[in-house]
């Protein structure tokens, strides 16, 4: 485990805000959203070409799900994620997983070393995503497989369904959430994903959109941005108590255009999974 990017990266003012919103969410994430990023964990692993006796490497792994499949399908599989909490649930998920605390675009793996990467939804969280891209492909071996998710911009209708209740309760993004700078974004399209991997050195890269709905009771969902997950989380809970109150007002009323006869929600969902060759 050498030979880890010749130059340091800078880390940026997202990059010490994810830190931030993340520690300590690892059990409440597991609870909540985690649900909904597995659908696409199948998808993923077949685009990585992660079979028996591949050599895996599940970055950004949060709670273990993809390692858990990955080790399933008869891989040898070794997970990564920046949060101290994320890669102790990984370890406890699917023992005999090796994970380690490192993150994007720094891991401590040398040239070559695996034959299939993965990254679910790990990109949405990084300040430097091409420097992130650039740093699976230099870990994975020649003719190996980089296969990453991330969100589509603008959201599917049940990914934006909190973030218009706090807008109806009047609730802005905190100054203290950076977003990316300028030059490191990137369009969330099939097209801009695509090309990203292109310029990231990854070969014959391709991206296509996912779609699905997912079913989840109405107290499930709003509890992972009121435990203050991801951005939309931090939304909320910077209004204090009143702006969550209302911001639940607005969300129960909202909620009515998803509701199933069973009281589920079904909430549409869109994605974009991007592949190439190292």
């Amino acid at each position: 485990m050498t030979e880890a990017t010749e130059a340091t990266a800078p880390t940026t003012p997202f990059d010490h805000a994810e830190r931030r919103i993340w520690s300590g969410k690892a059990e409440a994430y597991a609870g909540t959203y985690a649900h909904l990023c597995a659908h696409l964990v199948p998808a993923l692993l077949d685009a990585a070409e992660a079979g028996p006796g591949a050599r895996v490497l599940d970055v950004g792994c949060g709670n273990g799900t993809v390692s858990a499949a990955a080790v399933a399908r008869c891989a040898s599989v070794y997970a990564a994620d920046a949060d101290p909490g994320m890669a102790a649930a990984t370890r406890r998920a699917v023992p005999g997983v090796t994970a380690h605390i490192a993150r994007l675009p720094e891991l401590p793996y040398a040239n070559d070393t695996f034959d299939a990467v993965v990254g679910n939804f790990v990109l949405n969280h990084v300040g430097r995503p091409l420097a992130a891209l650039a740093e699976l492909r230099r870990i994975t071996r020649p003719g190996g497989r980089v296969a990453v998710t991330i969100w589509r911009a603008p959201g599917a209708p049940g990914q934006t369904l909190i973030g218009r209740a706090a807008q109806a309760a009047g609730l802005t993004r905190p100054a203290r959430l950076p977003a990316l700078a300028p030059e490191d974004d990137f369009p969330r399209t099939p097209e801009g994903l695509a090309a990203l991997l292109d310029t990231a050195g990854l070969l014959d890269a391709e991206c296509s959109e996912m779609a699905w709905e997912h079913r989840c009771d109405p107290d499930t969902w709003w509890a992972g941005a009121e435990q203050g997950i991801g951005a939309i989380g931090q939304v909320l809970t910077s209004g204090g108590p009143e702006g969550v109150a209302a911001a639940r007002r607005a969300y129960d009323d909202l909620c009515a255009e998803f509701r199933a006869r069973e009281g589920l929600l079904v909430l549409p969902h869109v994605a974009l999974l991007a592949h190439g060759g190292a």
